[in-house]
């Protein structure tokens, strides 16, 4: 795992053809090592496209289980950039939005290096004995 963030913007909604363009960035990246692309399960990331994309890159698509965003690294990282450039904030204007945004993004190896070691690592909590009780 690189902790390397591959960014794919727009202004609109994300859909099969964006997820396919970050599948090729991500790519192009990579020089002779296997990528596993780790994603949720939204329609757009499971349909043919996004699969025949992937497979034509050599990517490995690895699904989620439904209902796991704390599995979700992402979901880490959208928190973090929430707290840092949204949280309490109003910007006027989309572009000062879509701005502090991406200012945030460009510091997380910088800046917030540190803030992210922790955050970004794959550390999950893990039950042992669990008894399951039947209803």
């Amino acid at each position: 795992m690189t902790l390397e963030l591959v960014t794919v913007t727009n202004d609109a909604y994300i859909n099969a053809a964006s997820v396919c363009e970050l599948i090729n960035k991500i790519a192009m990246l990579a020089v002779d090592i296997p990528i596993t692309l780790v994603l949720d399960n939204a329609k757009y990331q499971r349909c043919e496209a996004v699969t025949e994309c992937a497979r034509s890159l050599e990517v490995e698509l690895l699904f989620l289980p439904p209902y796991s965003p704390n599995l979700n690294m992402i979901e880490r990282l959208w928190k973090f950039v929430k707290k840092k450039c949204l949280y309490s904030k109003y910007y006027e204007k989309f572009p000062a939005f879509k701005a502090a945004i991406s200012d945030c993004l460009d510091k997380l190896a910088t800046e917030y290096k540190d803030d992210l070691a922790g955050l970004m690592a794959l550390n999950f909590q893990t039950f042992k004995d669990v008894q399951v009780v039947p209803r």
